[in-house]
């Protein structure tokens, strides 16, 4: 009985009509889109090592941070609020944009505890100048994007920002020594309105058509150099005009052993705006 049925049913597949596979040009696979991303979620993420990034002036100088650490609470439900990558179609007659959406993480559940050292080096010295301890760092909301530039090589990117961060640290006795520190207490960065009042609205930085940021290398007369910029904003695109953020710091306080603390109180800039911004480094 097997032999039978297995012949009798190479004979029905034989019967059916061929599904014919043919190759699609260019213009129907630039049609197609895909309707979902990525999502990913950063659940428990903690990190930790002795890596080391440095920047080396011309002169021998030299700058670096070292020993970073981040870890991440989270809200009860795993997976409930996480990050979205797409890839969308462009502004007319730009490229695709690569986004990436941050959480909106309304109730503040997520938060992110970081700590880094720092110091310098300069005639054959090299010197720990302690450590910045980041506690309660939330973003609502926000994220970036990434696109080709619309000239020149390099990468093009956008960005938007809504943080609160508890306090934010420098302690020239290392992380877990606080008893000898800058102290900025209740960092707040986010979109305003016209009044200068926070609107609960990321403020977007730089935005991939509207105003593009862009990290290439450009070369003059003395070689190659990194550049970073933002360019003006751009009335093809967008409003002409640059997204209008704030920052406050509800509390800037020094502390010292046996001496008294230091309160500067608070600090606020009601409106700023990022018109053009180009940094180039020396080779």
């Amino acid at each position: 009985m097997g032999a039978a049925r297995a012949l009798l049913l190479s004979s029905l597949l034989a019967a059916l009509p061929a599904l014919a596979l043919e190759p699609l040009n260019d213009a129907a696979l630039s049609s197609v889109r895909g309707r979902d991303g990525v999502s990913f979620d950063l659940s428990g993420f903690a990190m930790s090592g002795d890596a080391r990034v440095t920047y080396t002036t011309p002169t021998g100088t030299s700058l670096y941070a070292e020993k970073f650490s981040a870890s991440r609470s989270d809200n009860p439900l795993p997976f409930s609020d996480p990050y979205k990558l797409d890839i969308v179609s462009g502004a007319p007659g730009l490229a695709d944009v690569i986004n990436i959406a941050f959480p909106r993480n309304t109730s503040a559940d997520q938060r992110w505890q970081m700590a880094y050292d720092w110091g310098v080096g300069a005639d054959g010295v090299t010197r720990e100048q302690g450590s910045v301890v980041v506690k309660d760092m939330v973003f609502y909301g926000g994220g970036l994007q990434f696109s080709t530039p619309q000239v020149n090589d390099g990468i093009a990117f956008g960005a938007a920002l809504r943080m609160d961060i508890g306090q934010l640290s420098f302690q020239p006795r290392g992380r877990t020594d606080a008893t000898e520190a800058m102290v900025l207490s209740g960092v707040h960065i986010g979109g305003v309105d016209g009044n200068g009042v926070f609107n609960n609205s990321p403020w977007m930085l730089a935005n991939v058509a509207s105003q593009p940021a862009v990290i290439n290398a450009l070369t003059d007369e003395t070689g190659p150099r990194l550049h970073i910029g933002i360019d003006w904003p751009d009335p093809r695109y967008g409003s002409g005009v640059a997204p209008a953020g704030g920052i406050v710091v509800d509390n800037i306080s020094f502390v010292s052993p046996g001496q008294p603390a230091v309160d500067l109180g608070s600090s606020r800039i009601g409106s700023i705006q990022i018109q053009y911004l180009d940094i180039k480094f020396k080779h």
